[in-house]
């Protein structure tokens, strides 16, 4: 049999496409599984399961601002569970340290030196409830973990989880003892979601569901994920294409919130960074892989209302204002 030279790397690189195509139709139908469970999990809110989709696969943070009792807790450990990694709690008063979030150093006696013990930050998912009961300086510990995947105890650096995703709550309505998060903060948050009371016909699924069984309980916690699958689909999400003329639209859409009269502290460049990643998420989350404006918009309202000093009672309306007012390129 005689093979053509000249056509090896031509017969290399549609093997490298197929297998790549394959790859990315079993990922889709993992992440459709895992859609699934989530919405099994908090039902009748298909759309806050797509955002907190495209949250874990942009590797950003996510803040709930909402009553009690609406499934938040249930959310981040079935999330935790799917994905096969560790979940870890951190209830926020004002009388949490620093070293309650992050770890500490503890002397030994029987070897005369400081040992290391590790805070609840350690884990792949972070459910740190009612953040804003904590004070500034504990919420400042976060900051770094957030941000770089890693905390500093004494001088020292430890590496977190590379799959590590925060899930912050905080209630709208009870101000009394809180803390409101400073602008740092919220800029680490890649969107600001309200879960609301589930409908009618939502609220008789879930009693039926809790007959005959334990409080608390799962139907399912068995991991869906593989070691290192989430982060390889992270990776996939990020090489999303995303066009220069949609690069465009990004900057204007970013520009115009830094200039309106209404809105104190516009989207900084971080966040606009954050706003093209959920918007290559969304569009792979759609079974694309390039971006388009639609994506942008998808995602903009919930990427801009957690980052943005807004002067008005309520902000959709500004935000709204603000997104139509930058035209969509044709392209």
């Amino acid at each position: 049999m005689t093979v053509n030279i000249e056509d090896a790397p031509l017969q290399s690189a549609t093997h490298e496409v197929a297998s790549s195509d394959a790859m990315f139709e079993a990922d889709l139908e993992q992440i459709q599984q895992l859609r699934e469970r989530l919405n099994q999990v908090l039902k009748g809110k298909p759309d806050v399961v797509e955002l907190v989709l495209v949250c874990l696969l942009a590797r950003g943070h996510i803040l709930i601002e909402d009553r009690p009792g609406l499934g938040k807790t249930t959310l981040a450990r079935a999330l935790a569970d799917a994905v096969g990694g560790q979940f870890s709690r951190v209830q926020c008063t004002p009388d949490l340290l620093p070293g309650d979030v992050t770890g500490f150093n503890m002397f030994n006696q029987k070897t005369q030196e400081f040992d290391f013990r590790s805070g609840p930050v350690f884990a792949d998912v972070l459910l740190a409830d009612e953040i804003n009961r904590a004070t500034p300086r504990t919420q400042s510990a976060l900051l770094e973990a957030m941000a770089e995947r890693q905390v500093t105890v004494d001088g020292e650096r430890f590496k977190l989880s590379s799959s590590f995703f925060v899930i912050a709550t905080q209630n709208p309505h009870d101000q009394h003892g809180t803390y409101p998060l400073p602008e740092a903060q919220l800029d680490r948050f890649a969107m600001k979601l309200t879960i609301g009371y589930p409908g009618h016909n939502d609220e008789m699924m879930l009693l039926a569901s809790a007959v005959g069984k334990p409080a608390n309980a799962t139907d399912d916690s068995s991991p869906l994920f593989e070691p290192g699958q989430a982060e390889r689909i992270q990776d996939d999400v990020a090489s999303v294409a995303v066009v220069s003329s949609l690069h465009d639209y990004l900057v204007r859409l970013a520009a115009a919130t830094r200039s309106h009269k209404a809105i104190e502290l516009g989207l900084s460049p971080r966040g606009l960074l954050m706003l093209q990643r959920c918007a290559q998420a969304h569009a792979w989350l759609d079974g694309r892989r390039f971006a388009t404006p639609d994506d942008v918009q998808a995602t903009a309202p919930q990427v801009l209302t957690v980052r943005l000093v807004i002067d008005a009672e309520d902000p959709a309306p500004v935000l709204r204002e603000v997104i139509a007012s930058v035209p969509v390129p044709e392209e």
